[in-house]
């Protein structure tokens, strides 16, 4: 039995930065010796197992034969026969496909130390085809590294789009597509997995709502890039720079879909598509399988981006109301995340990145103003039920519009 240290940490480890988590190849053994040691085994597709004391992922050398279209149309073959170069020949890149005997030698038959220095993302081999999942990965590791001069072979980029062109993508399960998609937003450059996927042409066929934002314009008043699909890379890159977690990046992924379905008669205009977008969002989030939090805080954001970016120019009344709409009252976290969503909206316009954006401020001042309502008195003057609410409503109305008044105005309008 020999343990082989593979995959990330290898890669990781040479690029001087910090290795997430490490994984181990099994040569010669069996399941049977294994589980004799105390591992015990998780996955059923092939033999996986979780080491008794560290709980780090030891897999069994194997090999893997193409049976159907798709992430699970593969036979999986795992023998004590199977070599460590059998092993790395099925993984997905050469900078993944090297490993580290237990005395620390490097084992790269597929040239990924070199690949790492001349920062390429190439296939191993023409096996990459044959699961869809890896061009999410590709589009994924772009994401990562572009800030380190990362970018697709050439050759590997062909292999995708003829993936693309075979429909292996359209057999991607929904699980997978989040699994991936919300793992590249946590990156240093989401926008590059975007950009990826539309190099090799997988964008239009998992994220269309997406794709068709490319090539529509926008009032270049508003919006100096032009370009719907590149204003939307831009805002990615500002929620990245604002250290935005995952949900608001989400939201900022579809707060403009509404756009993509603008008449182009209409064009460069977009009224209403905040409506157009939530329902996009709804689909979208339906189709993948969302979790709520990202679902709820993307719809919002969708449906309301404008009225934020517009605070400043908002009578009480629909500072209020907005409020209500977001359920910010019970909701004051998904609030802020939405704020900081419209905040990137906001920075991501070409020349406009580092503007100050005081509509948030005001839209903070006006629910601090609200929330500081006292409501004892409102009891004790013995009002309930339909009556209460409209004296709560009244006396926030009066408390948002002290507190604005206060406020200089300033700042401009985007949409």
């Amino acid at each position: 039995m020999e343990i082989f240290l593979v995959g990330g940490a290898v890669r990781d480890e040479l690029l001087g930065l910090p290795v997430r988590e490490r994984d181990w190849v099994v040569v010669g053994a069996t399941p049977g010796e294994l589980l004799a040691q105390g591992f015990r085994q998780v996955g059923k597709d092939f033999p996986v197992f979780l080491h008794p004391v560290t709980h780090e992922e030891y897999a069994l050398a194997r090999t893997e034969r193409k049976t159907a279209p798709g992430y699970h149309g593969f036979q999986v073959h795992a023998t004590a026969e199977i070599t460590l170069q059998q092993d790395l020949e099925r993984r997905d890149l050469t900078i993944n496909a090297m490993a580290r005997d237990a005395e620390g030698r490097l084992i790269d038959p597929y040239q990924g130390r070199r690949d790492l220095e001349e920062r390429w993302l190439r296939h191993v081999s023409p096996a990459f085809a044959e699961d869809p999942v890896r061009v999410l990965r590709v589009a994924r590791l772009s994401a990562r590294y572009a800030g380190l001069g990362f970018r697709v072979a050439p050759a590997t980029l062909e292999l995708m789009r003829a993936m693309v062109a075979d429909g292996e993508v359209d057999a991607l399960v929904p699980e997978r597509v989040w699994a991936e998609t919300v793992r590249a937003l946590g990156e240093p450059w989401p926008e590059r997995f975007i950009e990826t996927l539309r190099e090799c042409g997988a964008l239009a066929r998992i994220f269309p709502e997406i794709d068709r934002l490319f090539g529509v314009p926008q009032p270049a008043r508003y919006h100096p890039e032009i370009d719907t699909g590149q204003h939307l890379l831009l805002s990615l890159q500002q929620a990245a720079r604002l250290g935005a977690e995952p949900p608001v990046r989400f939201a900022v992924l579809v707060h403009d879909l509404g756009k993509g379905a603008t008449p182009p008669a209409d064009w460069p205009r977009h009224i209403g598509h905040e409506a157009r977008g939530g329902h996009l969002a709804q689909t979208l989030c339906q189709r993948l399988r969302v979790p709520n939090e990202y679902r709820d805080l993307g719809m919002v954001t969708a449906r309301y981006h404008t009225y934020c970016h517009r605070a400043l120019e908002l009578r009480p009344r629909t500072l209020l109301k907005t409020l209500q709409a977001l359920d910010a009252f019970r909701k004051p976290q998904r609030f802020e995340q939405f704020l900081l969503a419209c905040e990137a909206d906001a920075r991501g316009r070409l020349g406009l990145e580092d503007d100050p954006y005081p509509q948030a401020a005001r839209f903070r001042t006006a629910y601090q103003a609200a929330t500081a309502v006292a409501t004892t008195s409102l009891l004790e003057q013995g009002l309930r039920g339909a009556a209460l609410g409209e004296a709560i409503r009244r006396a926030r109305l009066r408390a948002i519009g002290a507190a604005v008044r206060q406020q200089p105005e300033q700042g401009d309008t985007t949409s």
